[in-house]
């Protein structure tokens, strides 16, 4: 870990801090120290005091402390998120531009040939494309308040479910015909699968009913 010079000292301990929760290098529980993190990073308390106030705000953490979300409130999340997301991918075959059509293309042949991290990172920016193209600005802000339980889910969805490009590919097919039906359909069933694989793959002591 390294600061460097250009960026806002804050804005860089964030992104590290960020990084090391949705890695999990920062588990679920942990509580940050202030002093420590300063200490490690060689830089005064005031941009880690920062740093750790937006991520609180931004929901990743309570009272310095990584999140540790409930499988309840992970389900009850993306019930809401397959709703929203379902009917932004209606809107986007409706409104989508040719550029933005073109880029969606491109995410999803870097998610088939990239590594684990890019992989993320085209799963981030591929759903993020479709929300932004369908052009509601108050859907877009509901599914971003969302993005804490995204990102920690994310990682171990992206690592086990080896259908992710082949389901983004056939919501893309929807979008570029301008079937906003399929679309919908698709991406409420690829996000429902995402929320089984993830639920499923919890402690036996700790599933609930997908029902």
């Amino acid at each position: 870990m390294e600061i460097r010079k250009p960026e806002p000292v804050y804005q860089q301990v964030y992104d590290i801090l960020f990084q090391q929760i949705i890695e999990g290098q920062l588990a679920s529980g942990v509580k940050l120290s202030e002093e420590r993190i300063a200490a490690d990073l060689h830089v005064s308390r005031t941009p880690v005091r920062e740093a750790i106030i937006r991520l609180e705000h931004e929901g990743l953490l309570r009272n310095k402390t990584v999140i540790e979300l409930t499988p309840k409130e992970i389900k009850e999340s993306y019930e809401i998120r397959i709703l929203l997301e379902g009917h932004a991918a209606k809107q986007a075959a409706l409104t989508m531009t040719p550029e933005d059509k073109e880029f969606l293309k491109s995410v999803i042949d870097r998610a088939r040939s990239g590594d684990f991290e890019a992989k993320m990172k085209a799963n981030t920016l591929f759903h993020n494309a479709i929300v932004r193209a369908c052009q509601n600005d108050q859907l877009s802000q509901f599914i971003e308040r969302m993005q804490t339980i995204i990102l920690l889910c994310r990682k171990d969805i992206v690592k086990s479910r080896t259908e992710l490009p082949h389901e983004h590919e056939e919501i893309y097919d929807a979008v570029i015909r301008g079937d906003g039906d399929a679309a919908e359909r698709l991406m409420k069933s690829h996000l429902q699968r995402n929320l089984n694989n993830f639920l499923n793959s919890l402690p036996a002591e700790n599933r609930i009913s997908l029902i």
